[in-house]
């Protein structure tokens, strides 16, 4: 049986998770057409546990913003040297990167040079900051599999090679089962009333310390506005693990919100389930909210000098990919910030708060509205069953899977084999 080998380099924990799926459907498909499978490379635990031989834990290095970066120069450089080594051995039949693109786009140049056809799963977002970097796709990447359905026509237009696949995340919602023992655990001891159930508004702050620290704090005082008219609903923060549930507690000391209630465990699509509203940091998880069909309010707070440079490189509209994908037109005309508050503000389905500023007042105003006014509410879920039916459906990484078989791993394909290849001479710096 003939042996294709792919080199997986994976740097966040979602794409872990994205790229352990495409690594079943890859066995899959392999299998059927005859062929043995080996993936390697770059990754996270999830990869590990389908059998991925982890030259190193990528996910544990998961940095944000320039300061983070510096700190792990001397990794990232040992890193690309050991790419480098097993590129030059010319065993690699395809590259597959999944999102880290700083890290990654330096692995694609490497491949590139050994002849090697590079995969980029869930392309950067150049269509929301620094599109010039399309330069790059175009000359290291082979193929974009693209997860919005706009971005294969951005790519196609500026002459790169691109697939629409759908969206990995939704592979794992229909994967996803709700524990209906702790939903009704939860509901009987939080929520229940003599007369109805208590709204319950879930938070969600986001899942890295950078985000916890800087967002959590407003989302907290928006809670405690909205008890201070409704002291009936209830609020919880769901947190990741044991770690993130102590910071978010030290948080709401630090705010003076300590009695706002924190849960731990990773309780989050229960918490979601169990929500009539959210509150939420700007993230993935905005699909999955998408996909759940519950109205959140979104936040994202920036450093002011970070919130300049946005006015200035940020090309699209929105920061919710719920709201970009609701969008006729995702680009957006001058350097203003969309403001949900705006009489001519577009209605999106997530109202978005990018800001520098507390918004609690704001954000107040929105949830009580999506508490108290039922055509508001249903007018919002509303929205999102249409997105749901158009683009929450599975079947991204059984495509995503077929693509790269078909075009890069089958006997037929055009890339041929690594035998055939002969690397460039580079030496290993």
């Amino acid at each position: 049986m003939t042996t294709k080998r792919i080199f997986f380099s994976v740097g966040e924990p979602s794409g872990d998770l994205h790229a352990s799926n495409l690594i079943l459907d890859l066995d899959r498909k392999a299998s059927r057409a005859g062929l043995q499978l080996k993936c390697f490379g770059f990754g996270g635990p999830k990869m590990a546990g389908v059998g991925c031989e982890l030259l190193e834990d990528l996910t544990q290095h998961a940095v944000m913003f320039l300061s983070g970066v510096i700190s792990k120069i001397a990794k990232f450089r040992q890193l690309l040297r050991e790419a480098d080594q097993v590129f030059a051995k010319g065993e690699v039949d395809v590259v597959v990167l999944i999102d880290y693109s700083g890290f990654n786009w330096l692995v694609a140049k490497r491949a590139h040079r050994f002849g090697i056809p590079v995969v980029f799963y869930g392309i950067p977002q150049m269509w929301a900051w620094a599109p010039w970097r399309v330069r790059k796709m175009r000359k290291f990447v082979t193929l974009g599999l693209c997860k919005l359905p706009f971005e294969k026509k951005w790519l196609e237009d500026r002459h790169c090679q691109a697939e629409y696949v759908g969206h990995p995340f939704f592979d794992e919602m229909q994967r996803q089962e709700i524990d209906v023992e702790f939903v009704n655990r939860f509901r009987q001891e939080h929520l229940a009333g003599e007369d109805t159930d208590a709204d319950l508004v879930t938070i969600l702050p986001g899942s890295r310390t950078q985000e916890i620290r800087s967002n959590l704090p407003a989302l907290l005082r928006t809670a405690k506005r909205v008890k201070e008219s409704r002291p009936e609903t209830r609020f919880v923060v769901s947190c990741l693990n044991r770690e993130q549930q102590q910071l978010a507690e030290s948080v709401a000391e630090e705010t003076g919100l300590a009695k706002i209630a924190m849960m731990d465990g990773n309780r989050t699509p229960e918490l979601i389930h169990l929500a009539k509203c959210c509150l939420a940091c700007s993230g993935s998880v905005s699909l999955e909210l998408m996909y759940r069909e519950k109205p959140t309010i979104i936040h994202y707070k920036l450093p002011r000098h970070l919130f300049l440079l946005q006015k200035l490189f940020l090309r699209v509209k929105y920061i919710t990919l719920v709201n970009l994908l609701w969008s006729q037109t995702i680009s957006r005309n001058g350097m203003s910030v969309y403001d949900p508050d705006s009489s001519k503000a577009e209605p999106v389905p997530f109202p978005e708060y990018l800001t520098t500023s507390d918004k609690s007042v704001e954000m107040s105003s929105q949830l009580i509205k999506l508490l108290e006014n039922r055509n508001a509410f249903q007018q919002k879920v509303g929205m999102l069953q249409d997105l749901k039916r158009k683009f929450g459906h599975p079947g991204a990484s059984e495509h995503a899977a077929g693509v790269i078989c078909d075009r890069f791993l089958s006997p037929s394909s055009e890339h041929g084999s690594t035998d055939d290849r002969q690397p460039s001479r580079i030496s290993v710096a």
